[in-house]
């Protein structure tokens, strides 16, 4: 296909109203008793990239940025929890404020001993070649935080970027997956030529070593889950907004098979996916590719400059419109329906899906002060031990929200 480019001046520009009770409390619908949701009180005028985490106290934890714009530097690191015993999650509260930065993609990674580790990127403006991933360490549930360090810096040639949770293996090694903003000559970085990695440690997190995922240029947000049969099996993102990506490990993540397209779509947005108790494996993601788009943003960062907020938003060349670059990332394919899906085989089909949000899922703008985004993007998923599944999602960007149901309710819809 060759999409026609759209800038924000001939976007579509309703004025949907405000997600609906932002109170944190956890409620059932009405039309679906089997489903209980909530929106978390929203700090920010914008709110995007959550996820969730189990504290060593048994809360469940949700951490996310917020703040003007993505790339504004005040974007900061906001954390909210639902007591076990509770049913309203707690107001948010800030975990990072540098104001020279934007802090950006928390998670957070509850220790075998029990520590929580907050890590996050920061970086300059738009510029995520600039990024680097900051961490701060909990010892109390997440109450209190030690200083915030750097432990992944960038290089001068790329930024290193987080997203999705460490993994720690049997042999106790961890695994924390990364890619790499790759800087282009003379441009800014638009995402073309991104790549994922894999940390490893065999230290419990003291010193980590750079494992690279061969050819997987335009494959990120890499999610790494181990299989029954010991192998891990690693979910991307591709920027090509084409397929969910597929690569796998025998080894314990030293070596990986190049990604692969998967039979699911993909939007260039994030994925994520747990290993049920039962074996099965649940995803969550928008089912939707660069087919469903009618146009296309320049870049993820169109309203941004590197003193903020831009006057006016940047529009590709008039004689640009209708040419395609082969390889660059493709910006602006609906986010939106946001799926979840499961897979009785390891990941090879996914013969299960149901629909947990639906709209038009219009992400040619970031803007959410004017609420013209109306995506449902970058869902987190996990499960917890009485079988019940916890999901947290961004909703037009104005807020998140959280779903909880039983992983069958995919199937009786």
């Amino acid at each position: 296909m060759s999409p026609v480019h759209e800038s924000q001046a001939t976007a579509p520009r309703p004025s949907p109203p405000p997600p609906p009770s932002p109170d944190g409390v956890v409620r059932s619908r009405t039309d679906d008793p089997a489903r209980h949701e909530a929106f978390l009180p929203a700090p920010a005028v914008q709110n995007h990239a959550a996820n969730l985490a189990l504290l060593p106290d048994g809360d469940l934890a949700c951490v996310w940025f917020g703040g003007t714009q993505e790339g504004v530097s005040d974007i900061r690191v906001w954390f909210s929890r639902l007591d076990a015993a509770a049913d309203r999650w707690s107001d948010p509260v800030p975990l990072s404020d540098d104001d020279t930065r934007s802090e950006q993609n928390p998670l957070l990674f509850t220790t075998p001993h029990g520590e929580v580790w907050l890590l996050h990127t920061a970086q300059k403006a738009g510029n995520q070649d600039t990024a680097e991933v900051r961490v701060r360490i909990s010892t109390d549930s997440a109450r209190t935080w030690s200083p915030p360090r750097t432990l992944f810096p960038a290089d001068g040639t790329s930024g290193v970027f987080v997203r999705q949770p460490v993994v720690v293996l049997d042999s106790g090694r961890w695994l924390l997956p990364v890619f790499r903003c790759v800087s282009t000559p003379g441009r800014r970085w638009s995402g073309d030529h991104d790549t994922s990695s894999v940390m490893i440690s065999d230290d419990e997190g003291r010193t980590w070593r750079e494992r690279p995922v061969p050819d997987s240029e335009g494959a990120v947000h890499m999610n790494v889950r181990p299989l029954a049969d010991g192998t891990l099996l690693a979910l991307f993102r591709s920027r090509r907004a084409d397929h969910v990506l597929t690569a796998r490990s025998s080894d314990g993540g030293v070596t990986w098979t190049p990604p692969a397209p998967g039979t699911l779509p993909n939007n260039n947005s994030s994925i994520q996916y747990v290993r049920l108790t039962d074996g099965r494996l649940a995803l969550a993601h928008n089912n939707s590719s660069a087919a469903d788009a009618t146009a296309r943003r320049l870049s993820l960062y169109d309203e941004i400059d590197d003193d903020g907020l831009a006057a006016t938003p940047a529009a590709p060349p008039q004689d640009s419109a209708p040419k395609e670059t082969p390889g660059s990332a493709f910006w602006g394919a609906p986010r939106a329906p946001m799926t979840l899906s499961l897979s009785p085989d390891g990941g090879a089909t996914w013969p299960v899906s149901r629909d947990l949000e639906t709209g038009d899922g219009h992400c040619l703008t970031n803007n959410s002060r004017d609420r013209l985004n109306r995506e449902f993007s970058y869902p987190s998923i996990l499960q917890t031990s009485d079988g019940t599944l916890h999901l947290a999602y961004t909703y037009w960007r104005q807020a998140i929200k959280y779903v909880r149901v039983r992983p069958d309710w995919a199937r009786d819809g």
